[in-house]
């Protein structure tokens, strides 16, 4: 297959990058255009290299891309990449839970399928994430915008199975596999599965659905923040399977005395 022409400039972050050899590194892009994407940017980790400053994570680039053989093409060449502008990100207390982000999309991702709304999401995630009274609702709104991206949500406003309409006043399970059911444990009300209210899955799924942005999200997740972070901890367990998370295991490290 004849080679492709080198590809125009696209916007993209650096999820995580690792050593390739002495002087280029492999790094993990998340693109608006492609999706996820690994590229190799030979020559990076030299001295005077114009890449090493500006691929670091959490900064906005625009990045170029060198010609390939064919569209399957798994590893890319990273021809050029640039700061897109915009405020430094603050790190912080967001660094960890950045890298968690990060994580996600790295493990939950196929290559080179794009998600354009999900891109921006992960934009909005960010500058939220700079405001500590904001982080775990940003999280939270991140963690349901990519299951529900990805295709692993269901409809929060009716039961899976049965079809029936969410109420306000009642409380439902949201179970990986059965989707949303309504609450069913009759023993002590701390021992059984995590459970939300009606009214928190119907205005999730009324933000989810607006396309209003992350900030309409992050209020309707608000009233139910520790439950949602059970709940959505246990799906995306689900969809990775048997592998670990290791910013998770980093952060309850860190949160032990």
């Amino acid at each position: 297959m004849a080679r492709a022409s080198q590809r125009p400039g696209v916007s993209a972050y650096v999820l995580h990058s690792h050593d390739w050899s002495e002087s280029s590194l492999i790094l993990d892009l998340f693109t608006r255009e492609h999706g996820r994407v690994v590229a190799v940017a030979k020559g990076a980790k030299r001295p005077y290299s114009q890449l090493r400053p500006v691929l670091m994570p959490f900064q906005r680039l625009t990045v170029a891309f060198g010609a390939k053989r064919g569209e399957e093409a798994e590893v890319w060449l990273l021809r050029q990449a640039e700061w897109a502008g915009g405020a430094a990100w603050p790190g912080g207390a967001a660094l960890l839970p950045g890298f968690y982000v990060n994580e996600l999309l790295m493990r939950l991702m196929v290559r080179h399928d794009p998600h354009p709304a999900l891109f921006d999401a992960y934009v909005q995630t960010l500058q939220a994430m700079g405001d500590p009274a904001l982080l775990q609702a940003a999280l939270r709104a991140f963690e349901l915008t990519l299951l529900r991206r990805l295709g692993h949500l269901p409809q929060l406003s009716q039961q899976t199975v049965d079809g029936q309409r969410v109420v306000f006043d009642a409380a439902y399970e949201l179970h990986p596999e059965l989707g949303v059911r309504a609450a069913q444990w009759l023993g002590e009300p701390d021992a059984g599965p995590v459970v939300l209210g009606g009214q928190v899955l119907i205005e999730i799924e009324q933000a989810l659905a607006s396309n209003l942005g992350l900030p309409t999200l992050m209020a309707a997740c608000m009233p139910a923040l520790s439950e949602l972070k059970a709940v959505l901890r246990n799906q995306i367990q689900y969809h990775l399977g048997s592998q670990t998370l290791r910013t998770r295991q980093l952060m309850m490290e860190l949160q032990q005395p």
